[in-house]
């Protein structure tokens, strides 16, 4: 699958490269090509956002979610009609998430937002693989999954247009983990009988 990261923080490193080991064709999108060395020691490229984008079939969106609406306006065309994977927290507004300010033709999925980056990074716990919560339309659900499994992790689809839902347990996993003190090496599990 031809997947665009963008952003080169530690969430879009650790999603890229995963993604890359797992013979995904991964492109990071970012500011400074020529300068950004982050696919060094992966099979993943580096070009520009809008060449990143231009052949990708799936976005990830894993840069600050205060820069996604400019983002969103410098590319609409080429997101208008991607799967795009919100991965992005806004922590200093009520709604989380960023689909608001996605064109409207994207084909929005919430996922890669409720677990810290370090458990993305090694999602294998005593008790198994760490369980990734998300929401997309149904019809991309199969693309998702596969993305999520190219991490490492578990998928459990919520259903379609469930981003607050997702957004909850990102708000859970902040209380458990940080307000409460305890670590960031914390991940949920949906156990079923």
């Amino acid at each position: 699958m031809d997947i665009a990261v963008i952003g080169t923080g530690f969430i879009g490193r650790t999603l890229g490269k995963g993604l890359a080991e797992a013979g995904h064709n991964v492109t990071f999108g970012s500011r400074h090509p020529d300068h950004d060395d982050i696919a060094s020691d992966s099979p993943a490229t580096v070009a520009s956002v809008g060449q990143a984008l231009e052949s990708a079939e799936v976005v990830i969106l894993a840069l600050p979610g205060s820069a996604v609406g400019e983002l969103a306006s410098e590319h609409e065309h080429a997101l208008a009609t991607k799967v795009v994977i919100d991965a992005t927290n806004r922590t200093d507004r009520p709604v989380a998430n960023s689909r608001d300010v996605l064109p409207a033709g994207a084909r929005y999925a919430r996922a890669f937002n409720t677990l810290g980056g370090e458990n993305i990074a090694n999602p294998v716990f005593d008790e198994g693989l760490a369980d990734m919560f998300f929401s997309s339309e149904e019809a991309d659900r199969s693309t998702i999954e596969t993305v999520i499994e190219g991490v490492g992790l578990r998928p459990i689809y919520v259903g379609p247009n469930e981003e607050d839902l997702i957004d909850s347990l990102f708000r859970l996993w902040i209380a458990l983990a940080v307000k409460q003190g305890r670590g960031r090496r914390l991940a949920l599990r949906l156990l079923e009988h």
